[in-house]
Formats: structure tokens, C-alpha cells, sequence
């Protein structure tokens, strides 16, 4: 019985230990949310509280299918902090919505 309390304990230490808040940009500076994407290259925005944005440093990071368009984030001191670029679809080209 022991054991399965231990192991349960420490499943759940793990688990909390992997699941990090998103920075909430609304509540940074724009020059502290440039910090956290240059920091680590790719990372995940809040951007309200039910929105989020995958933030890449580099332009480079979309291939294939997608192209990198700037990503201009709500920010405490700027409403249009460029933090980064995201991936977004390629248009190909079909207008006629087919």
C-alpha cells in the first residue's frame, strides 16, 4: 500500500513539474515578451484567456505547407508587439473556394 501511495505521489509531482503556465502577454511589457521568444526560440502566448499563438524567433522555423507571417501580440505598453513570427497556410492559389 505504501509503495502505491509513493508511486502515485510521485507521478503527480512529475506531472505538475511538465505543465507550465503560458505567458500571458496583456500582463508584459513588449520588450519582456520578446525576451521570453528570443530565450527559447518557440513558445506558446496567451493571449487572452482562451487564446494562445505558437510565437517562433526565426522566420525559418515554417516549412512545407506553411510560411511564417509576423505575429504582432497585445502587449501592457504596445497592442501590436511584434514578438515573433507564426506559421500560417499557404495560399494555393484556388480562389473559387474549391
Amino acid at each position: 500500500m505504501r509503495a502505491a501511495v509513493s508511486i502515485i505521489c510521485l507521478a503527480l509531482s512529475a506531472a505538475t513539474a511538465v505543465a507550465q503556465p503560458r505567458p500571458f502577454t496583456p500582463a508584459l511589457t513588449c520588450a519582456a515578451v520578446k525576451g521570453i521568444v528570443a530565450r527559447q526560440g518557440a513558445v506558446v502566448l496567451a493571449t487572452s484567456a482562451h487564446a494562445y499563438e505558437l510565437v517562433f524567433l526565426d522566420s525559418g522555423a515554417c516549412r512545407g505547407e506553411v510560411t511564417a507571417v509576423p505575429a504582432f501580440e497585445p502587449a501592457l505598453d504596445d497592442p501590436n508587439c511584434f514578438a515573433g513570427y507564426r506559421c500560417q497556410q499557404r495560399n494555393n492559389g484556388n480562389t473559387s473556394g474549391k
